[in-house]
């Protein structure tokens, strides 16, 4: 079992930076992959980004956050970020953490997860 912890959320201003942290503990394996969510009021959740530890540390972005946004994690890989700049208010949102074991490449599937976080709110004014 694996447990997802994420913090960083908050309220800014357009154009400004927020930085989402997401820690793992529990059954991890020796590669994993990390990706970040996004749900809006009335919409379904999108992939935002995501990484894979082994290997290169494949990264993937969805088009809408390319160049904004930064997937990385920690030297011990148990902590994923997301930094996130010059943010757009298209980018509110609740923002998850998510988690698959192993050495499948979950990059931005969804259905690819295993395990979520609990979800923190991000929320960016014109």
């Amino acid at each position: 079992q694996v447990q997802l912890v994420e913090s960083g959320g908050g309220s800014v201003q357009a154009g400004g930076s927020l930085v989402l942290s997401c820690a793992a503990s529990g059954s991890l394996d020796r590669t994993n992959s990390f990706g970040w969510f996004r749900q809006a009021p009335g919409q379904e959740r999108e992939a935002v980004a995501a990484i894979f530890t082994g290997g290169n540390g494949r990264r993937v972005y969805v088009d809408s956050v390319k160049g904004r946004f930064t997937i990385s994690t920690d030297s011990a890989k148990n902590t994923a970020f997301l930094q996130m700049h010059s943010l757009k208010p298209e980018d509110t949102a609740v923002y998850y953490c998510a988690l698959r074991a192993g050495t499948v490449v979950a990059g931005l599937t969804e259905k690819y997860y295993h395990y979520w976080g609990q979800g923190t709110q991000v929320t960016v004014s014109s």
